[in-house]
């Protein structure tokens, strides 16, 4: 049975979140119809577009994110923070990129005066618009409600595009963070659809690389803040070059097909990260497979299910067997 999206959420346990939205029907949706030769492959241009078009809107960061043929892969940040810190007008005017609103919203950006009751009204709905800006539900809602409809414009068609729900799961330390992040950039070349992660197209690794060339960050993707510090700004707690690396070489093991340990390169991540490599290709290979919950060390479970009353511990096995 399904878990309520509530009760998989812990902001006080982690920001940091791992969804999956897959297509129904059939692989060609986003991809290309090997029956009529139709391709398809704009689509995955939409996704990816409206995508970082709502980061700039929800008080969500996107981390990374592989768009593939019949599924997409994010990795989001929430920042509940921000949300909480802009004011009723900045929150109301990101609102209306996505909506409409409401007569009472429309009439405070006008500069009309609200009533007293109206004004009791009006900060309810803000109050319900901050909430929705920082929901991980809300984004995907109104990321995947879009590329539906233009889909099915375009198929001359009705019904759905995305499965019912779209999966979740709670990234709870930096170990799963960055085998999650890994995992997902290197989707296009585990599928055989690209070769090395500059030529994965519509990947966080294609963008983070073409940025890097410049020795610059994407504005679009939350940035790399370096290695954790007492002070320490908003950002992945890793180094950018250290990572790419990583998926460089990992994505190298995994086209090679070969097991084995990682030799010849210098990789602080890992050994800060006390992940074995052996264990680090099975978790940038097979992420999904061995985990369908929450995943981090068997300390940050705890306190999640804790956090969130929950009495099972899933994935708790794997977790002590690859992340420790």
């Amino acid at each position: 049975m399904a878990i309520a999206r509530k009760r998989q959420v812990s902001l006080v346990d982690t920001k940091y979140y791992h969804c999956i939205s897959r297509c129904v029907r059939r692989a060609f949706l986003c991809g290309e119809d090997h029956f009529t030769g139709q391709s398809y492959e704009h689509r995955r241009g939409w996704v990816e577009d409206k995508l970082l078009e709502l980061a700039k809107i929800f008080c969500i960061d996107v981390c990374a994110y592989a768009v593939m043929s019949n599924h997409t892969h994010l990795v989001l940040y929430v920042d509940d923070k921000k949300a909480n810190r802009l004011n009723d007008k900045a929150i109301v005017i990101r609102w209306h990129k996505l909506c409409k609103g409401t007569v009472l919203t429309q009439k405070y950006i006008q500069g009309e005066k609200l009533s007293k009751v109206e004004l009791i009204f009006f900060n309810q709905t803000v109050k319900e618009y901050r909430e929705r800006l920082s929901s991980i539900s809300w984004f995907m809602r109104v990321l995947n409600e879009d590329i539906s409809r233009r889909a099915n414009k375009e198929d001359n068609c009705t019904g759905r595009f995305w499965e019912g729900r779209f999966t979740s799961q709670a990234l709870l330390d930096e170990a799963a963070l960055a085998a999650c992040m890994a995992y997902v950039d290197l989707n296009p070349i585990r599928a055989k659809m690209a070769k090395t992660p500059e030529e994965s197209d519509h990947t966080s690794a294609q963008v983070r690389l073409i940025c890097a060339k410049e020795g610059k960050q994407p504005k679009q993707l939350l940035r790399f803040a370096g290695m954790p510090r007492q002070i320490m700004p908003k950002g992945l707690p890793f180094e950018l070059k250290s990572y790419l690396e990583l998926v460089e070489l990992t994505g190298r093991i995994i086209r090679e097909d070969k097991r084995g340990y990682i030799d010849n390169i210098n990789l602080p991540l890992l050994e800060r990260l006390t992940i074995s490599p052996e264990n680090w290709l099975k978790l940038t290979t097979q992420f999904t497979r061995v985990f369908h919950g929450a995943v981090g060390r068997p300390i940050s479970q705890a306190s999640y299910c804790e956090n969130l009353n929950r009495k099972r511990r899933a994935n708790i096995s794997n977790c002590e067997k690859l992340l420790t």
